[in-house]
């Protein structure tokens, strides 16, 4: 019974930490330390040993010399500080997560104790990242269009980092949203599944004495802004819908009503790091017994 309860604690609270919203890395661009949301420096730990929880000596998860404790919103341990020097990527510092809030002390760097030989000239060249990083531009009226509850926001402005091996292939300006000239609105995330549930409701539903379609839905919209596909959100494999559901055709019915009833929509478009991007929202339907529907979506 003590392994128990120790288990549950422990799932309990890996689970708080792993939910709760992170801390961002750094990268010092023009003279500015701006937030960035690409863990890079995680990119490489992750491809070394793996020893008991410990990366070069560090308390993985924990501060990085281990006294602190855990932070909450720093579950990596560390936050790094990167820098652009003659067209490429390099990690400057490695330092105690939060260390830059307090403006009356510089924050250790440990950056030899995790690279060591690697480091040259205080920095580490980031050869092991080919890939997009982005940082919000300092724009007077930039916003966040999409946080994924955890880590990753997406701002309306950005700068992007074109990088290969680490090599700077290109820097532009990017603005992560196309407001099309008869496109739906999709600025809030929060409005979009109100938008849909509209259309579910006046959609012409039919044997609703024979199926019961009240189910959680996840709906596709594409990067063209139309809605690319329509899943039943808890069942998308044919064993659950096999174990779950009376038959297939009572399945096929209800997603392809849905599907139908949203089909026509065309949304703005929406950007992550300059290029369009697939979005995904949850809707749920509830089918009272007079035939009208209900928004259950939380």
């Amino acid at each position: 019974m003590k392994w128990t309860l120790t288990a549950i604690l422990i799932t309990l609270v890996l689970t708080e930490l792993i939910a709760s919203p992170q801390v961002p890395d750094y990268i010092i661009y023009k003279n500015d330390t701006i937030p960035t949301y690409n863990l890079l420096v995680e990119q490489y730990l992750q491809t070394q040993k793996d020893d008991n929880g410990k990366l070069f000596d560090l308390s993985f998860r924990n501060s990085i010399d281990g006294q602190l404790g855990t932070s909450m919103n720093c579950w990596r341990g560390y936050q790094a500080i990167y820098k652009i020097e003659n067209d490429s990527l390099f990690v400057s510092a490695i330092i105690d997560c939060h260390s830059l809030e307090n403006k009356n002390q510089t924050p250790n760097n440990y950056i030899k104790k995790i690279f060591g030989d690697k480091v040259k000239n205080n920095k580490v060249f980031i050869n092991w990242y080919s890939g997009n990083i982005s940082f919000p531009s300092k724009t007077k009226d930039n916003k966040i269009l999409r946080w994924d509850g955890v880590f990753e926001r997406v701002f309306l402005y950005e700068t992007v980092i074109k990088i290969e091996n680490g090599k700077i292939i290109e820097i532009s300006d990017e603005t992560n949203y196309v407001d099309l000239v008869n496109g739906i609105d999709r600025m809030e995330r929060d409005s979009i599944s109100n938008i849909l549930f509209d259309h579910i409701k006046k959609y012409k539903w039919t044997k609703l004495d024979k199926f019961d379609c009240g189910e959680r839905y996840t709906v596709v919209i594409g990067e063209n802004g139309k809605v690319s596909d329509v899943v039943m959100t808890d069942y998308q494999t044919d064993e659950l819908i096999e174990e779950h559901w009376d038959t297939k055709r009572e399945y096929n019915f209800c997603v392809n009503s849905v599907k139908k009833a949203v089909s026509k929509l065309q949304f703005d478009i929406l950007k992550r790091k300059g290029k369009p991007t697939e979005e995904k929202v949850f809707i749920e339907i509830w089918f009272n017994e007079d035939g009208t529907i209900e928004n259950w979506t939380n």
